[in-house]
């Protein structure tokens, strides 16, 4: 299995098949530079990342939104909660006919 390929190259190869012709393929233009079409396919996708035409989320994003979105449903539960208790406590006092001091 080769090691990783130079920056440079892949900056070159992501050059010339975001350039190409229609009709070419990208498993042309990976078997002319000596690649496979995987690496080639990952290179295109993280040019577009990088170049912000491709938004992207991480797993640590992911588990944060997981996470956060948790919050969110645990606080509008205990909000209601609150307005549940308020609503009968003030019903509980205009009962007793008395007003706070």
């Amino acid at each position: 299995m080769p090691g990783p390929y130079p920056r440079e190259f892949c900056e070159d190869v992501v050059a010339v098949a975001r350039r190409r012709e229609s009709g070419v393929t990208i498993k042309q233009i990976a078997t002319d530079f000596g690649i496979s079409e995987a690496p080639l396919q990952n290179w295109l996708r993280q040019a577009d990342v990088e170049d912000g035409n491709r938004p992207v989320q991480t797993a640590a994003d992911a588990a944060e939104a997981r996470e956060l979105k948790k919050r969110i449903r645990l606080l509008e539960q205990e909000n209601e909660v609150l307005r549940r208790a308020a609503a009968y406590l003030s019903q509980a006092n205009l009962r007793l006919g008395g007003s706070p001091k």
